[in-house]
């Protein structure tokens, strides 16, 4: 089988990077990440060479180019089945596929208004409109599958559903958005993870600085 080739953005600002990163390095999966640092307006021309919108991430896989999140994270999936990127049983399959699509779609005044930034000092900001209706409803995915589950992820064992939240869980920490004690529990599990910590690490040892209104 050809290598599996991930090019990403930089660790502590690209979300869309960390999803497939962690949903295949938390299942085991073998692949070669490749980073390209963000230049001015969060771009670089590299990325135009890469993938056909010009961003990342995107997946290389001998002739085959998969770019998007999800898409990347679904095409993995299909190569290794028996690696646990979904839950097993149908009914929470589709609530997990359910779930990301969510991520992927929605949450823009969230997205928004609170970066992920893993450097980021822990600090309130005022909020705009539609960012506490954002943060309910996560909040209310997360406790509702992590009730059906019993935890400590969203259905049970680490999946692509935590994957696609888990820049969310860096953004409710760093701009100081929830103090429910079921929401910091399952934000404390994802960041004990250990693809989460190593993640982090290379994050926060990052030299590049990207201004917030850019990443």
């Amino acid at each position: 089988m050809d290598d599996l080739i991930l090019y990403i953005a930089n660790k502590n600002y690209s979300s869309w990077s960390f999803r497939p990163w962690i949903a295949m390095t938390a299942a085991g999966i073998p692949f070669r990440e490749e980073l390209i640092p963000f230049g001015p307006g969060a771009t670089h021309p590299q990325f135009r060479a890469l993938s056909p919108t010009g961003k990342v991430p995107v997946l290389h896989h001998g002739s085959v180019r998969v770019w998007e999140s999800l898409a990347i994270i679904e095409y993995v999936a299909e190569l290794y089945p028996d690696a646990g990127l979904w839950p097993a049983d149908r009914e929470s399959r589709s609530l997990a596929r359910s779930i990301s699509m969510e991520m992927l779609s929605g949450f823009r005044a969230l997205r928004g208004a609170c970066p992920m930034n893993l450097r980021r000092p822990v600090k309130a900001i005022p909020l705009p409109a539609g960012v506490t209706a954002d943060v309910a409803r996560i909040e209310a995915i997360w406790r509702e599958m992590r009730t059906r589950s019993g935890g400590p992820f969203l259905f049970g064992a680490f999946s692509s559903a935590d994957a696609m939240f888990a820049p969310v869980v860096n953004r409710f920490a760093a701009y100081d958005l929830v103090s429910d004690a079921e929401t910091i529990a399952y934000m404390d599990a994802m960041r004990a993870h250990p693809a989460w910590r190593s993640w982090e690490t290379a994050a926060l040892a990052e030299p590049w600085i990207v201004a917030e209104d850019e990443a």
